[in-house]
Formats: C-alpha cells, structure tokens, sequence
C-alpha cells in the first residue's frame, strides 16, 4: 500500500506571481522538514525538483553535511529521514527514476490551493492509494503553482487544504505536512 508512494516538490518549473514560468529557492528548512514528514509517513522517495545549479548545490551540501559529515553522528533521526531526499533537475528525471525503480508509469498527483474543476477528495485519494497497484507521485508546487504543462500530466487533482478560507496561504512544509496526514493518518505500517 505504502510502499510505492513518492512526493515532489517542484521548484521549476514554476508560475511566478504575473503567470510567467520562473525557478522557485530552495529554502534549507524544506529540505530537512519535508524530508521528516515524508519518512514520518514513510514515503518512498522525497524529491526536490530544480534547474538551478546553485540551488542544486545547497541540496547538495546540506544532504553532504547530514548523511556524510558532523551531522550524522550529532542527530542521526535528521540523517535517517535525509535518506530519502533525492534531488532531480527536471520533473522528466523523476519519473524515469521511478519508472526504472517500479517498472511502469506513476499515478501523478497534483495539489494546489486554489479551487477548480475535477478535484479528487482526500477520502477518495486516501482509498486510492491502498487500492493503487502503480506507484503514486504527488506534486507539491511553490511560487504561485504549477503551471499548465505539469497539470496537463496528472492523472489526479486534490483540493485544497482549506478551501474555503478567507486566508489560504499555506507554506509548502505545512500543507505537505496535513496533506500527508489526510491521505495516509495512521494507515503507516510498522516497520
């Protein structure tokens, strides 16, 4: 059930505040905090999805320092989670990867926060991923979203955390975070 889901978060490419396509910064705590969420949950693989090569190199450092430097021994919880993170230039990488690891194509999952057409509910999700034979891949975007191109991908759209608030302006780590704990909760075998 669980042991092929996977989650990406995507920092190109991604829609700027005027809707044009633009790379998003990695942000050190997302590294660490997705990452322990996402084996929390005990996802497969935590992507981290950017063009940039001084992006790239801040992913590069941190895991360095976390599974292979002082780290490791200071706090081997942020090691073990840290093993999980792998990190691709583009979207197109990710999936070959999974597809060489799993042997066919993932269900593509995209979330957003804004409202709109087909949304899948958590609960329908939730049954999907224990039911699902084919990995699962869930796209988590920053900036202002994923453009079309991605969207045009998915097989699935799930709604918004909070659909209806008056304020809806998650960070990434949050939403993941309670989305995660919507389509998963206490459903994580013992390892």
């Amino acid at each position: 059930m669980l042991n092929k889901l996977y989650a990406a978060l995507i920092h190109y490419p991604c829609l700027g505040k005027d809707g044009q396509i633009i790379s998003t910064a990695i942000t050190n705590i997302d590294i660490h905090d997705i990452a322990r969420t996402c084996r929390t949950y005990h996802l497969k693989r935590y992507y981290m999805v950017t063009n940039l090569p001084a992006q790239q190199q801040i992913v590069q450092r941190v895991l360095r320092f976390w599974l292979q430097g002082a780290g490791r021994p200071h706090n081997p919880n942020r090691s073990d989670a840290l093993e999980i993170v792998s990190l691709k230039p583009y979207l197109e990488d990710t999936l070959e990867e999974i597809r060489r690891a799993e042997g066919q194509e993932p269900l593509l999952v995209f979330t957003s926060a804004k409202s709109g057409p087909g949304i899948t509910t958590y609960e329908q999700m939730r049954e999907s991923i224990v039911s699902e034979t084919r990995p699962i891949l869930l796209l988590f975007g920053t900036g202002w979203g994923l453009p079309p191109e991605i969207l045009s991908l998915c097989d699935v759209r799930l709604g918004p955390v909070r659909e209806n608030a008056s304020f809806n302006h998650l960070s990434v780590r949050s939403a993941i975070a309670i989305i995660l704990d919507r389509l998963i909760g206490e459903q994580v075998t013992k390892e």
